[in-house]
């Protein structure tokens, strides 16, 4: 009888062990579960599901570079993802590659985000895929010539070599819409496709008589040509730029203020408003949080180009030319 009570006892036992490590071991794989999806919903709310963010900009010299540089930073810090820049012919080559599915946000002009929609002039079908989640500051029309070269309106620019930006840029496009809107084809012009720094350098060596050098102000290549050979900021009319706005309504008449670049007296032009924007496919939260941390790192993006200066705060969506990412609207509403 003792033999057979220590034999049940023992059998129990050894019940009883074999079960406890696997009530430890549901227990253990619940609260691993439960922290999981806490996490999970914790990480889903406040960081980015995406890797990676790539930003398209424009040339190396421009403020969409020099700015998107710093947003992939503060991206790149305060995320913990790999945010970079690419470096393009700028808008239109941007909207093709968001288009692609190969960057995830990007810097472009409202004249060129606009045929994209529309599925004209540098666009064959209207582009489907692609969303905006700020206006930006005004690009500004900067043409400019040598000092002494006799152009001073738009209207000189015929029959001369002019560098027009790179082809298929945002800063070409507004350039044919307005030399159109003064009845100036390139027919008129010897054109030269060449970006900021290029464009730059043709002036400085006589290469090119003019150049359209469209960005926000002021632009490092503009400033450093004011200032070892002396520049001419061609005007236009504002009663031109009203005409053409009729047709092409993102355009506004813009002066580019005394002491830009030397200037002593404002010189008036023709600006367009920047659009950041960003694929339509993203996930909300991560557009949401990504439209946030926009805004909330204004200084910093001044501090990297003045140009962010004009950037409008609560009023970020007017001008709106792209329909707003659901996850921009979200950051919208919460201001109010």
């Amino acid at each position: 009888m003792l033999f057979s009570s220590l034999a049940l006892v023992a059998f129990l036992v050894g019940c009883g062990d074999s079960s406890a490590p696997a009530q430890n071991e549901t227990s253990t794989s619940t609260n691993e579960t439960e922290t999981s999806n806490g996490t999970e919903t914790t990480n889903g709310a406040d960081s980015v599901s995406l890797n990676l963010v790539t930003i398209g900009t424009g040339g190396a010299s421009g403020p969409y570079n020099i700015l998107g540089t710093t947003l992939a930073d503060i991206y790149s810090t305060d995320f913990s993802i790999n945010s970079r820049t690419q470096t393009t012919g700028a808008s239109v080559e941007n909207i093709n590659l968001m288009e692609q599915g190969k960057i995830e946000m990007s810097f472009v002009m409202s004249d060129a985000l606009s045929q994209a929609l529309a599925g004209e002039v540098s666009f064959k079908e209207p582009v489907k895929n692609i969303s905006q989640v700020a206006t930006l500051y005004p690009n500004v029309v900067q043409i400019i010539a040598k000092e002494g070269s006799g152009i001073n309106t738009i209207e000189d620019l015929k029959g001369k070599r002019v560098a027009v930006g790179d082809q298929n840029s945002g800063v070409e496009v507004n350039a044919r819409t307005l030399l159109a809107g003064h009845g100036i084809t390139y027919d008129d012009l010897q054109v030269d496709y060449l970006g900021y720094a290029e464009a730059a350098d043709g002036l400085n060596a006589g290469t090119i008589d003019a150049a359209f050098l469209t960005s926000g102000l002021p632009n490092a290549s503009v400033l450093e040509l004011s200032e070892t050979v002396g520049i001419t900021l061609v005007s236009i009319d504002p009663a031109n730029v009203e005409k053409i706005a009729a047709e092409h309504p993102y355009f506004v008449s813009y002066e580019v203020p005394v002491g830009t670049y030397g200037n002593d007296e404002p010189i008036k032009t023709a600006a367009v408003p920047n659009a950041l924007v960003v694929r339509s496919d993203m996930d909300e939260n991560d557009v949401y949080l990504l439209t946030k941390k926009f805004f909330e790192s204004q200084d910093k993006l001044v501090n990297s180009h003045q140009a962010a200066k004009e950037i409008p705060a609560l009023d970020a969506q007017s001008g709106f030319i792209a329909p707003v990412h659901p996850g921009a609207q979200k950051y919208f509403d919460e201001q109010k």
